[in-house]
């Protein structure tokens, strides 16, 4: 066989190959933002960026079973590499309910930083016992501190945190039920708090589950459920600047006109994350 063809049938080689290989690439994965979408980061990429191992706070000793068994639904790892959470950060949990979310981001944050995990009354009554459990050692979660504050009262130090995270809560400001110790939140106020408790540059997260396009406030106080529009109007009239979406928990499948406690879509629903910064 000639130089020539030799070298032609080397190029078909390779070209085959090439072919294969493409063809074999793995799919986008479903959920993740399509790659035009502008500010939309996938949360791997977010993680292997930060250099933080948020898989192994998961995997840290001492979490409940109750905890790991909702770690499916709620993609924890993703959800705080998407937000950016990092060792040393000062951290607000707001409405932190039964401390979920608190014991990770303590994790995350390690010794040198601080979670302040808030709730009110409400929250208190509704998660009894299971909150007294997770604090029941001091030393297992000894950089966090608790705040009880009811929604117009939080009383937040300037400047403190580099986090907040709202997770499933910023529907209720829509909802007002005296009965139940939920007096009507300002919600104009709340958000001035929260960005005067900020630092400059720091983040707020914010997870929540969507009600249908142009749905009406009130819908969080009666589907718990709230349009992802209104929330950016809300926060860019408090002068926060929307960073990032990622749709890493959405769910197309899910009933949007059926309230969140549904048997239907219980832990099924479809939530959307959003990511402010406080310039």
């Amino acid at each position: 066989m000639s130089h020539a063809l030799r070298l032609v049938g080397f190029l078909l080689i390779i070209l085959l190959s090439a072919s294969c290989a493409e063809r074999e690439e793995p799919p986008t994965p479903l959920g993740s933002p399509p790659a035009a979408s502008p500010g939309a980061v996938p949360a791997p990429s977010a993680a292997l960026r930060l250099g933080v191992d948020y898989e192994a706070a998961l995997a840290a000793p001492g979490r409940s079973p109750e905890d790991r068994a909702q770690d499916v639904w709620r993609k924890p790892a993703e959800s705080l590499a998407f937000f950016g959470v990092q060792p040393g950060m000062a951290v607000l949990d707001l409405y932190a309910g039964a401390g979920y979310y608190t014991e990770l981001l303590a994790t995350v944050v390690g010794p040198t930083g601080r979670v302040v995990a808030h709730n009110n009354k409400a929250y208190l009554d509704g998660v009894g016992d299971e909150l007294t459990r997770r604090f029941a050692d001091p030393q297992r979660l000894a950089n966090v501190e608790r705040l009880a504050a009811e929604n117009n009262a939080l009383e937040l130090e300037p400047g403190r945190f580099d986090f907040v995270l709202l997770s499933a809560v910023y529907h209720d400001v829509y909802y007002a039920n005296e009965a139940n110790d939920w007096p009507k939140i300002d919600g104009p106020k709340l958000l001035a708090e929260l960005f005067d408790a900020m630092k400059p540059g720091a983040t707020l997260g914010l997870i929540d589950h969507a009600a249908p396009p142009g749905s009406p406030a009130e819908t969080g106080g009666t589907l718990h459920r709230i349009d992802p529009e209104l929330v950016k109007r809300d926060f860019a009239a408090a002068g926060f600047v929307l960073e990032a979406e990622s749709d890493v928990l959405r769910n197309p499948a899910d009933d949007l006109g059926k309230g969140v406690f549904d048997p239907a879509v219980r832990r099924k629903t479809d939530r959307f994350m959003l990511r402010f910064r406080r310039p």
